[in-house]
């Protein structure tokens, strides 16, 4: 096993505002609270407070998730250990959070809880009279289907049809026994890695009722040695401690020109992620997740027939607080009200709408928490790093687009110098012993030998252009490498954590993939990391 990293800055996959914020640059100050480093948590620790009775309230619901999802918790548990440590004062949690995408849809799925999972142990080192618990946070609520329903393997796409309609989390999932088949028959038969991963999604998708529960037992299987706790926001208790929120937003509609106010300023430098609703709430039942809107005095669910007046939908908001859903901009507010949460780990579209949110939890009286860049891997096994290998290439070339890293590749190992950079050389002494020629014969010369000048050094980088077409045409063999790396593990040129599926790297390293990420993460993370592994499966 091989592990190497590049900075983020060399990849070229990542944003501006993300490499200016993990380089602390002045101007993005005003959009977050800590510095995301370690040594940014001791002031995030010192602010961060949550009451005692808030505690009670999401250990008793946690506890009732778990409970009504058919997972029992021994008592040496990690995750009940952690459960109990949420009731002490000096304990801090570290979320993540994820749609409920089928078999955890992208590798990246799986390093964001790592990443918690990491960021927990190096606090813990930091800040040892502390204790930090590592949680997923579950998008139960989340209605695009979409996004959620498949995952791909080897460029074989698995995808979940159903007909039903409202939060993915609610939605029963015994269709997925055809989806179960199709993977089954895609795995290798001799192969103890394959016989778990049947044996995962069989137990996980099979014997759960909807897909809340099937997802909770899947990352308590893959991280319960973690003590990763998961929260299902989907929760009457929870959502009572979120009910004073949800009124003043039902008042006051206050969020919306909040994160208009912040997203102004952040639009003079970068991308805006989200646009805010006027109201940014959901009613919320069984098959229905849809937008509640005011017009005049009277507050409607969009595409229904229900209305309510101020009155009825405050009592409606008392008497069934879990009929309302935070969209995109309330849902981080909800996930800081019921958790003593110090840091978010995300990736960098995630944080880029998090920064859009601080005059929004200021107006909360709630601290934005420390907003930590997930970490991101390319693996590689023992063909691709071959091939690698004898290519030659650096790691910043690695990521760069298939036709210029083979004219990169040419221009290094052809045998004669593409760039005639010793013709240049000449040319430009020539001309520039010409130009003293010229000069003393008559000053306004300089000019016409410049403009031939000029026109002599633009004829060079066309030959040099040509002549490195031509040696790219010879170079087949390189070409063909690097359209096998490039597909592989850039497949449509983007990241290949946003389009694999863990399983396919569950086959060749088996549970030790997840201890293999543990390992070799850095949190917080500032570098790309490239693991190179083994081929066979076992």
């Amino acid at each position: 096993m091989k592990a190497d990293c590049i900075p983020f800055e060399d990849t070229g996959y990542f944003s501006n505002i993300i490499l200016d914020y993990l380089s602390e640059k002045s101007k993005m100050g005003p959009f977050y609270s800590y510095n995301p480093t370690i040594n940014g948590f001791k002031e995030a620790i010192e602010k961060r407070h949550f009451s005692d009775l808030n505690r009670e309230i999401l250990v008793e619901a946690l506890q009732g998730q778990y409970q009504k999802d058919s997972i029992k918790l021994k008592g040496d548990s990690p995750v009940t250990i952690n459960m109990d440590l949420l009731l002490d004062s000096n304990t801090f949690s570290v979320t993540t959070g994820h749609q409920l995408c089928l078999f955890t849809g992208p590798l990246y799925f799986i390093y964001k809880i790592v990443s918690t999972v990491k960021l927990c142990k190096e606090l813990s080192i930091q800040y040892p009279e502390q204790n930090f618990v590592p949680v997923y946070w579950m998008a139960t609520e989340d209605h695009d289907f979409e996004e959620i329903n498949h995952f791909k393997v080897e460029g074989k796409k698995f995808t979940w049809k159903t007909d039903q309609k409202g939060a993915v989390g609610r939605m029963k999932i015994a269709e997925l026994k055809q989806v179960f088949d199709e993977f089954s028959d895609w795995l290798p038969e001799l192969s103890n890695n394959a016989n778990e991963l049947r044996q995962l999604f069989e137990n996980t998708y099979l014997k759960h009722s909807n897909l809340a529960a099937a997802t909770r037992y899947l990352v308590h299987q893959l991280f319960e040695y973690s003590g990763v706790i998961i929260v299902d926001g989907d929760d009457k208790k929870l959502k009572t401690l979120f009910a004073p929120t949800a009124k003043r937003e039902l008042i006051e509609q206050f969020s919306s020109e909040k994160v208009n106010e912040q997203s102004e300023k952040l639009s003079q430098n970068y991308k805006i992620q989200v646009n805010p609703r006027e109201i940014n709430l959901f009613y919320l039942v069984d098959g229905l997740r849809e937008r509640i809107v005011k017009e005049n005095t009277f507050y409607s669910v969009n595409d229904t027939s229900l209305t309510f007046t101020e009155d009825e939908i405050l009592i409606e908001l008392r008497d069934f607080p879990e009929r309302f859903s935070p969209n995109v901009i309330l849902r981080p507010v909800y996930q800081e009200s019921i958790l003593p949460n110090l840091a978010y780990i995300g990736g960098g579209g995630e944080l880029a709408y998090w920064f859009q949110l601080k005059t929004a939890f200021d107006a909360v009286s709630i601290p934005l928490p420390v907003l930590i860049l997930r970490n991101s891997v390319a693996w590689l096994n023992s063909k691709q790093s071959k091939v690698l290998a004898q290519l030659d290439i650096s790691n910043k070339q690695f990521f760069l687009k298939k036709e210029v890293l083979l004219k990169e590749w040419v221009k290094q190992n052809s045998s004669i110098d593409l760039e005639l950079k010793a013709q240049k050389v000449k040319s430009d002494e020539f001309f520039s012993s010409l130009r003293s020629l010229a000069g003393e014969l008559d000053a306004s010369l300089n000019d016409h030998v410049a403009a031939i000048a000029t026109k002599q050094s633009n004829a060079l980088a066309k030959l040099s252009e040509k002549m490195i077409r031509a040696e790219r045409r010879k170079s087949r063999e390189a070409k063909n490498k690097i359209d096998f790396l490039k597909d592989n593990l850039f497949p449509n040129n983007g990241l290949q954590e946003r389009t694999l599926n863990f399983s396919e790297i569950y086959l060749l390293h088996g549970k030790e993939m997840i201890n293999i990420l543990h390992d070799n993460f850095v949190v917080p993370a500032n570098q790309f990391l490239i693991i190179q592994g083994k081929q066979t499966i076992i």
